[in-house]
């Protein structure tokens, strides 16, 4: 099946996702579904209630690559699985209409509300029997139902059951409960008199209908409490009386799930967002409908703030018949899910709730998910995608009028050359627009509502508390904010007990070896380095590159030596000697990837110190100092602590896997249980393999659950990501700003919660930390004299800064023109190969994806290649995957990914791997490729699948021939 089949197959999942998981019976489905593995299906199963696991499924369900016939198969698990009503939305020729959903959602609605005291009412086993035979339920539902002892859970799961049953299931639902004499319920279902009632229903369960609906904000028409006053003779009094537009928004359509016990009564407590004082404080002015930002210390609850304020927005805009589309934007793509997962989706279950990042495995467009969501969270850098297509013209896009609220996570990011930002000067910029098209009396655009959310605005490098108000105000005039909300925490505030551990210094033969290393390639070739540094590579003598670049790995070594232990340094070291290597093995049997002089000494002369770096890294006699007072702070933590769990942060990926491996291989850490993993980042510009948003979930969730004690990181985790019950935070060796050291410090959330210095060698922790604070306290006491500022002067303040970053804006719009107008022609521009030397391409040659990635698909270019696996390179984004690298021929130098776009294999170029002339002059170093003032061509999508095609078919015949 081709993929543009799939690919509405999946759109028609996806937009039908809510009514097929509200209608699933998921454990008569799942076992249907032979393509899911065993895994897959426990997983499924394993979800907390139908609802859940029914969304998991659907989840698997779309997940490529897909087998064929897999959609067959989902809608055949439906039908004989008892969901013929989930099925339908799958078929175009039976998908309910509009009049049949509004219809069947009243009764559902009608059921759900008096669900408590059918429980107590029905008689389960005969209802149950005589269901089965008017087909609203199936034999397998009966085993279900009769398999529970318990009557009101029975009950809970017949109800359950009921809803989802086949057309017409309320009109056959009433004949049983007439036919089997249960009158009482049915009378209460119909709204029909009782003998005792005198031709009035029970104004008391009214009363608590009602009660219900105005619990739940549902503003009543006046002449409802006459009617109530006057006594009801029927339920759709109440019904009439709340349109089914109001009625939605009641409580999600659904009953408790009928495999939950504790559903019932948990329900309606599970999900209410229960705001503490200081909380209702900052939110009030954005309830109001003012762009705000609301600045509280990490761990106090400021998303939970955000998802109050987005219910509100979108129950008060429902209500006045408004529009009302909300996107939550976050700066990490870890964030994404757990904004969705924790707080957005579980709060706001009344509403279509999805979430988008670069690692999404969604196929239907950014603006359709916008289109059919209430609220998307997404990464910031996919809405700016999508607004600037909606101004090229590129596609149908997103306006920021399609949008009634942003919230901003870590908006303390909004600041020159940031996503944010950009996001916002197009705010701004159609804000003052609006201005003027409302003195000239013309129609304006609508523009969300702004919501910011930061534990730290930080100062921005100033040093006197002048401009550190200043970058505040900035910060505050991107964000378009009428105020910072900030508030007294009282009895909620938490402060970890700060320590320094301050190492002494150390013998380092291991560290001398490497150093002298380093002198011997320079005594090689001294005027190489030299002329590597001063950045005029020359083309044939590539001892210049290739020096410096070894050197580089030394040094990286050394930095490792300082910082865990030699052993691993020195594994460092081999591995890179052992890539380096492989480079110049040819996958292609017949081919022989040429090693030059320079690189067949660098690598003699690492051989010939192998041996002695190995045996000074088993001594341990000379080990770093820094890991012993490493060791000592994590055994005092775990003796100390009954339950401790605790974060470290370090530098760089690499020293965090290792740092892992060393707890691991520690004695001690075993004897007092010590479960360590790492949480490192998502993105693939390091050598070290990124973690995936999976694993990067697995390992917070088994955090959170106390399977993993101890998590070792880099910088991922110390914006945002909410990592509850740690006790005890240590930065080894790494002390970068004041909002770092914010976000950190407030990882540690639990009571008597620690906060850990360890230096390292030459780090000047205890300084830097000294200096931070400084700033913190500098920061603070610039919040509270901008929230003292009288409003007027406030406003000015910030529309000053508006009009300023709009006129710089405009002037680099300017700018950038200019240089298109100076712009080169793409066929001025020539690649060689880095490595050797080799002539590659030219400009002519390159086309543009996306605009951000460079592909070359000629022919010529294909011959030049050798194409690798690459197990650092993340394996799926947003619109492509990448698997595998190319590299040159010759010399086995990287040029850049083979990344498979909508079906085609597209060599893509990274420039910083090849020397670049532009008209004949060599541009030295460059590394971007927006450093070429030089617009190529833009992918030819079209032409390129036509030629695929066409070579297809020709295949085909020459197969048929043969």
């Amino acid at each position: 099946m081709d993929s543009e089949t799939d690919a509405v197959r999946e759109h028609l999942i996806e937009t039908f996702r809510p009514q097929l998981a509200r209608l699933m019976k998921v454990e008569q489905v799942v076992d249907r579904i032979h393509f899911f593995t065993p895994e897959q299906k426990d997983q499924i199963l394993s979800q907390e209630g139908n609802f859940a696991a029914a969304n998991r499924l659907i989840a698997d369900v779309l997940k490529p690559p897909h087998e064929p016939g897999w959609f067959r198969t989902f809608v055949d698990a439906l039908v004989h699985g008892g969901c013929e009503p989930a099925a339908r939305y799958l078929d175009e020729e039976k998908t309910p209409s509009p009049e049949e959903e509004a219809e069947n959602d009243q009764y559902a609605r009608l059921i759900q509300i008096l669900f408590p005291t059918l429980l107590d009412l029905i008689d389960v086993d005969v209802v149950c029997l005589h269901c089965y035979t008017e087909e609203i339920i199936t034999e397998a539902d009966m085993e279900f139902i009769n398999d529970e002892q318990n009557r009101r859970n029975a009950a809970r799961k017949l109800l359950g059951r009921i809803v989802k049953g086949p057309e017409g299931w309320f009109s056959k639902f009433l004949e049983v409960l007439r036919q089997t004499e249960q009158m009482p319920v049915h009378n209460l279902l119909t709204g029909k008199s009782s003998d005792d009632q005198n031709g009035k229903l029970n104004p008391f369960m009214l009363l608590d209908i009602l009660l219900i609906c105005v619990w739940k904000s549902i503003h009543l028409h006046s002449r409802a409490w006459t009617v109530f006053r006057n006594g009801f003779t029927s339920v759709h009094v109440v019904m009439h009386i709340l349109p089914i537009t109001d009625l939605s928004s009641v409580t999600p359509l659904c009953i408790p799930d009928e495999d939950d016990s504790t559903a019932a009564g948990a329900a309606s407590k599970e999900h209410d967002i229960v705001l503490r004082d200081y909380q209702k404080e900052v939110a009030k002015p954005a309830l109001e409908g003012k762009n705000i930002i609301i600045c509280l210390p990490t761990g106090s609850g400021k998303t939970r703030v955000a998802v109050y304020i987005t219910k509100e927005h979108l129950d008060k805009r429902k209500i006045q018949g408004l529009p009302a589309k909300v996107i939550v934007l976050v700066n990490k793509v870890p964030l994404v899910e757990q904004h969705y997962s924790e707080e957005f989706l579980k709060f706001l279950k009344s509403y279509k709730v999805e979430r988008v990042s670069g690692n999404s495995q969604l196929k239907i467009s950014f603006t359709e998910i916008v289109k059919n969501f209430d609220v998307v969270v997404c990464t910031a850098q996919i809405l700016e995608n999508y607004l600037e297509r909606s101004v090229s013209g590129e596609d149908e896009g997103v306006h920021l009028s399609d949008l009634s609220l942003i919230v901003i996570d870590e908006c303390h990011h909004t600041q020159k050359g940031g996503v944010y930002n950009h996001i916002m000067m197009r705010f701004l910029k159609q804000k003052h627009r609006n201005k003027r098209l409302q003195k000239e009396g013309k129609k304006t655009k609508p523009l969300p509502q702004i919501l910011g959310l930061t534990a730290s605005p930080g100062v921005g490098g100033a040093t006197k508390m002048s401009k550190t108000e200043e970058h505040i105000l900035r910060i505050c005039a991107n964000l378009d904010a009428s105020t910072i909300m900030t508030a007294n925490l009282g009895q909620y505030k938490k402060e970890s007990h700060k320590k320094v551990e301050t190492n002494e210094g150390r013998k380092d033969p291991f560290g001398d070896v490497i150093k002298k290393i380093m002198t011997d390639i320079h005594s090689y070739e001294q005027w190489v380095v030299q002329t590597e540094r001063e950045g005029t590579a020359k083309e044939g003598n590539q001892k210049v590159r290739v020096c410096a670049y070894h050197l580089q790995q030394y040094n990286n070594g050394l930095q490792l030596n300082n910082t865990i232990r030699m052993s691993d340094s020195f594994s460092f070291l081999e591995q890179f000697y052992n890539d380096e290597m492989k480079k110049k093995t040819s996958p292609e049997e017949d081919h022989v990837i040429t090693m030059t002089e320079t690189e067949r000494f660098l690598f003699e002369l690492f051989r010939d110190n192998k041996d002695k770096l190995l045996e000074l890294a088993k001594n341990p006699e000379n080990e770093n100092a820094s890991l012993s007072k490493l060791r000592t702070t994590i055994l005092k933590e775990f003796t100390l602590r009954t339950n401790a769990r605790g974060i470290i942060f370090t530098k760089t990926r690499r020293s965090a896997i290792a740092l892992v491996q060393w707890a691991q291989d520690n004695p001690k850490f075993d004897e007092i249980e010590v479960n360590a993993a790492y949480l490192i980042g998502g993105g693939d510009q390091s050598v070290v393999k990124p973690m995936t948003s999976a694993e990067q979930k697995d390992v917070l969730k088994k955090f959170g659950s106390g399977e993993i004690n101890l998590l070792i990181a880099t910088t991922v985790a110390e914006e945002g990501l909410d990592i509850p019950k740690c006790n005890f935070v240590i930065r080894y060796g790494l002390v970068t700003n004041e909002i770092s050291m914010i976000q950190a410090r407030g990882r540690g959330r639990a009571e008597d919660s620690t906060y850990t210095l360890v230096e390292t060698e030459g780090a000047n922790v205890a300084e830097k930390e000294t200096v931070n604070e400084y700033r913190i306290n500098m920061m603070n006491k610039a919040i509270q004299k901008i929230g003292s500022l009288d409003q007027k002067e406030y406003n000015k303040r910030i529309s000053e800064f508006q009009v300023q970053a709009i006129l710089e804006d405009k002037l680099r719009v300017k700018k950038n023109k200019q240089k298109e107008i100076k712009n080169s022609s793409p066929s001025e521009v020539k690649l060689n190969c880095r490595g050797c030397s080799k002539d590659v391409c030219t400009g002519d040659d390159i086309e543009i994806i996306e605009n951000m990635h460079r592909v070359n698909l000629t022919q010529q270019f294909s011959e030049l290649f050798l194409l690798k696996e690459n197990n650092t390179l993340r394996e799926r984004k947003l619109d492509y995957e990448t698997n595998g690298s190319i590299s040159c021929k010759e010399c086995g130098h990287q040029w850049g990914t083979m990344m498979h776009y909508r079906g085609i294999d597209c060599p893509c170029l990274n420039v910083k791997n090849f020397n670049v002339k532009l008209g004949g002059k060599k541009i030295s170093k460059c590394s971007k490729w927006s450093e070429l003032p030089v617009k190529f061509q833009d992918f030819d999508y079209a032409g390129h699948a036509n030629e695929m095609a066409s070579d297809s078919d020709e295949e085909e015949e020459e197969e048929e021939d043969e």
